[in-house]
């Protein structure tokens, strides 16, 4: 057992002594501990039962927030409900998940009784979120976090291992402020019992952990829930805290003005972080939010990146389009790569390569399509059939079938992202070598292969000419890092003799002169988006003749109000795939099309995120609403390298980042401590 649940617990003290603590052995009788109350506390207090939070309408995926601390996210919807929580990883079983089931899901709720409306931001280049709810009589700031911190504020305090600070503000007039708190283990499936432990606060055991809520107001415990009702005026302030211990003592915080020097430790470290960011073009506030973002899926203790923090959110309402999106794919890890290194962010790139090398070590030289963020691979597939899903879009799923796909394009991007790491400066181990032929020699062998492909389909093995593409990739790459000297021992004659084969095969059998096009299969007469990174991967110029026909070919067949672009031509019933609509905007960059014409398309798609800048992984053509997990990494990722080719273009400077630059390790050795 961890010691989440024998060990003793551990409560923080006020700033004056914080290397302190006070150790609190656990008995029958209720553990009480002085300083939990706020100084500004609210003038009216009554425990309050029978609210109902949230709504029983869902919330759009747009009005969602996403807070996290690099190893857990949640969402909170605009509405100050907290209603997807998975502790202590992004994969594990949620203890609220409202946003797959209003009934049974879970959440945590604060708000006004009573209000108009509601805004809401980030702090700025922070990922610490706060939203505003201004009613007739007042109004009231709510400010939620994941706590995260320098080394040196953590060595000289006595911090919980995982935690959401929620920090409420009366700051006009007075407003009744209700207070609901429903966790529901394991997805929904399990109730929660909740333990009242006097002003240590309520204490929940769920699986292998130990939950503590920190309530600076009494609060009413039934049926599972804990509640209350007060009424609040400006000036007043409550901090709540809830927390979670599975192998380490729990560690209980006051909750005094102490919570407001951590709440400013997250905002400076998020800040620090965002400065690192060398980016200084037209869309920079777009990018530092997307790059906060991905910072949020970026798991520190592994270097891994997920996908996205969510399940089963629908790429069509109602339908069964729903996947599990908690694991990290090694597809993305190409475009990952480009993003990090570009921004100046050496350190996640060399962790994420370093996670690659752990993650695919029992398998090599074969490849996985998906692990979890230690390297495993990601469970099976399964259905959880006692919940709705988001607006009763069933099944939801967790796990991932595409574990067992045989998908050749990942040998391609697991080579490219280590290049591209070799090629600005970075230098690649024995150990990342050896991994790097074994990958190579694979691709040999198999390139003839058919597989699944990027988009995954659940219909068998096809020739796609994206998989013969990142194959060639994977070889290209391969002797390029020969010739510049970062790779030894490599069969060199042998990866050329290979390379020509499949450029030959992809010139000849992806190609269809009727349409005047490259298809999606080879000698086959549909296209798809990822056509759109032959250019990008350098196999064959932007301006080429071949391109501008495949381009107009992809506008005509995939082309969505001008704007938008469909994945592929079989996608009709689903949302239009965000990421492809940046490969748009970065190929016309690339040469596809005028720098204003990228520009332009950059700037209309910057307008489907939501209010703080998320993208979701689908947009609805007609309506704009956000569709499937939010938020997608894979999307964040593209604005990204469409922002920076558009400003390379601009600057005059090299644009694909996997050709050989003035590779200077500038940037190698910032980070930000956690």
């Amino acid at each position: 057992m961890g010691f989440g649940r024998k060990a003793c617990i551990l409560a923080n003290v006020p700033p004056k002594s914080a290397s302190t603590y006070i150790r609190v052995k656990r008995s029958r009788e209720e553990d009480t501990i002085s300083g939990a109350a706020n100084s500004k506390s609210p003038s009216t207090i009554s425990p309050a039962g029978g609210i109902h939070f949230p709504d029983i309408q869902f919330p759009e995926i747009q009005d969602y927030a996403v807070i996290g601390d690099c190893r857990a996210a949640a969402l909170v919807s605009r509405y100050g409900a907290v209603e997807w929580l998975c502790w202590p990883r992004f994969e594990k079983p949620s203890i609220f998940a409202a946003i797959l089931d209003r009934k049974l899901g879970g959440h945590w709720t604060i708000s006004p009784s009573s209000y108009q409306h509601t805004e809401r931001s980030y702090i700025p280049s922070t990922n610490v979120l706060q939203t505003r709810f201004i009613g007739p009589e007042g109004a009231v700031l709510l400010t939620d976090l994941m706590p995260m911190a320098s080394a040196a504020f953590s060595k000289s305090r006595v911090l919980p291992d995982h935690e959401i600070i929620r920090r409420v503000e009366c700051t006009e007039g007075q407003a009744e402020v209700k207070f609901d708190f429903s966790p529901r283990a394991n997805y929904g499936r399990n109730a929660v019992v909740i333990g009242n432990k006097g002003h240590l606060g309520l204490r929940m055991e769920c699986s292998h952990g130990v939950y503590w809520l920190r309530s600076p107001v009494p609060l009413a415990i039934s049926d599972g829930s804990a509640q209350a009702s007060f009424t609040m005026r400006k000036g007043e302030s409550l901090n709540f805290s809830l927390s979670y211990s599975e192998e380490a003592p729990a560690v209980l915080p006051v909750l005094n003005d102490a919570v407001v020097e951590r709440i400013q430790e997250t905002v400076t470290w998020w800040q620090k972080w965002a400065e690192l960011a060398e980016y200084k073009g037209e869309f920079r506030d777009q990018v530092i939010r997307s790059a906060l973002t991905l910072k949020l899926m970026n798991h520190l203790p592994s270097g891994a990146i997920i996908a996205a923090p969510t399940t089963s959110l629908p790429e069509k309402i109602g339908a069964e389009l729903n996947w599990d999106y908690r694991y990290c794919w090694l597809r993305d890890a190409s475009l990952t790569t480009h993003a990090l290194l570009e921004l100046g962010y050496w350190r996640e790139a060399g962790d994420f390569l370093d996670w690659m090398l752990h993650a695919t070590r029992l398998t090599q030289p074969k490849l996985r399509i998906v692990y979890s963020v230690f390297g495993e691979m990601a469970p099976k597939e399964e259905l959880l059939e006692e919940l709705t899903g988001y607006k009763n879009s069933r099944p939801v799923r967790v796990g991932n079938a595409a574990r067992n796909q045989l998908q050749l394009d990942v040998y391609g991007e697991v080579i490219d992202a280590a290049a591209q790491y070799a090629f600005h400066g970075g230098t690649l181990d024995r150990e990342m070598q050896k991994a790097l032929r074994g990958f190579a020699n694979y691709v040999v062998k198999h390139w003839e292969q058919p597989d699944a492909g990027i988009w995954e389909p659940r219909s068998g093995r096809q020739n796609h000419t994206h998989s013969r593409l990142l194959c060639w990739v994977a070889l290209d790459r391969m002797i390029a890092l020969c010739e510049k000297g970062s790779l030894k021992k490599a069969p060199l004659d042998t990866y050329k003799k290979q390379a020509e084969l499949i450029r030959n095969q992809i010139r000849e059998r992806a190609w269809n002169s009727e349409l005047q096009s490259y298809v999606s299969v080879l000698g086959g007469n549909t296209v798809d988006a990822s056509l759109l990174l032959i250019s990008w991967y350098g196999f064959e110029k932007a301006d080429s003749p071949r391109m501008q026909g495949t381009y107009k070919m992809l506008r005509e067949r995939l082309g969505k109000n001008g704007q938008l672009i469909n994945r592929s031509e079989d996608s009709s019933g689903e949302g239009a795939f965000a990421i492809c609509s940046f490969w748009e905007a970065e190929f016309l960059s690339l040469g596809g099309g005028t720098l204003e014409d990228a520009k332009q398309l950059l700037r209309q798609l910057l307008k489907f995120s939501n209010d703080l800048g998320l993208y979701s992984e689908e947009i609805d053509p007609k309506t704009g609403a956000a569709l499937g997990n939010f938020p997608q990494a894979f999307t964040h990722i593209g604005l990204i390298g469409a922002a920076l080719s558009i400003a390379q273009r601009e600057e005059g400077e090299q644009q694909l980042a996997h050709r050989p630059e003035q590779a200077t390790q500038q940037g190698a050795t910032q980070e930000v401590s956690a």
